[in-house]
């Protein structure tokens, strides 16, 4: 799940090709145009293979306020969050904003992977389509990509024609990949819903769910998870508090 998390932070966090399909293009763009822009509370949740939660967290991020209140937890490990909690996620923020000012400084994105080290989006292709929507297939690049590599995972993303809008996102493991000698991922799922949470303003993306099958050390591991996001609120980001506009491109952050 983890690996194709990835996949989905960086198509909605790179710089489009010009070639791409118009309507997709216009989509994702809306989002990475509002992206940077949410305050919202989060809940994730993580499950065995049993359905049991072995996990939860929900936590608060505002991109308005200064990097060290960003992050603020409300539950962790599914019990209240303790003082090394706060500073924990008051650590979180912190880092986050020295990544944002080094590469604003820099004149470089923001940091991590960009959507043209993983994703062909000039060669997309309409997978399936109907009056409503169209979902297209989003190759990923086979150069300097061992982590990714385009024959191992599938991407479609759903657009509404009318709004020229987001809907929809998947990322599935085709077929078993190993990136380690002690770790093989034999199944991978992740969906990911967009709504519009403010009629003012492009969707949103609002529940993440997903899950996959690994062996570590040969130890077979199943896992899956769901994150919720609730309670938006369109922000103007702390980053722009000198009216120094650093880009959807480089604000993004999952």
């Amino acid at each position: 799940m983890k690996a194709s998390f990835l996949i989905l932070a960086v198509l909605l966090a790179g710089p489009l090709g010009a070639e791409a399909p118009p309507l997709l293009r216009d989509a994702l763009l809306k989002v990475a145009q509002d992206k940077g822009r949410w305050a919202f509370t989060e809940s994730d949740k993580m499950r065995n293979g049993q359905d049991k939660v072995v996990d939860s967290t929900v936590l608060r991020f505002d991109p308005s306020k200064p990097y060290a209140d960003q992050y603020v937890p409300m539950q962790v490990h599914g019990h209240p969050p303790t003082k090394a909690d706060f500073e924990k996620y008051r650590q979180r923020g912190i880092q986050r904003g020295r990544g944002l000012e080094r590469a604003e400084a820099e004149g470089k994105p923001a940091p991590g992977r960009t959507l043209g080290d993983v994703v062909d989006l000039d060669h997309a292709a309409v997978s399936t389509e109907d009056a409503a929507t169209a979902t297209y297939e989003v190759p990923l690049r086979a150069d300097n990509n061992e982590r990714f590599p385009p024959d191992k995972f599938q991407v479609l993303v759903r657009v509404n024609k009318a709004e020229r809008a987001l809907e929809h996102v998947s990322v599935r493991l085709r077929a078993p990949i190993r990136y380690a000698l002690v770790l093989k991922v034999k199944s991978g799922e992740l969906e990911a819903d967009f709504a519009r949470v403010d009629p003012k303003h492009s969707p949103a993306m609002t529940t993440v769910t997903g899950g996959g099958a690994v062996s570590v050390f040969f130890v077979p591991v199943t896992r899956s998870g769901e994150m919720i996001r609730s309670d938006f609120r369109h922000v103007r980001p702390f980053d722009e508090r000198f009216n120094v506009e650093i880009g959807p491109t480089k604000a993004l952050d999952f």
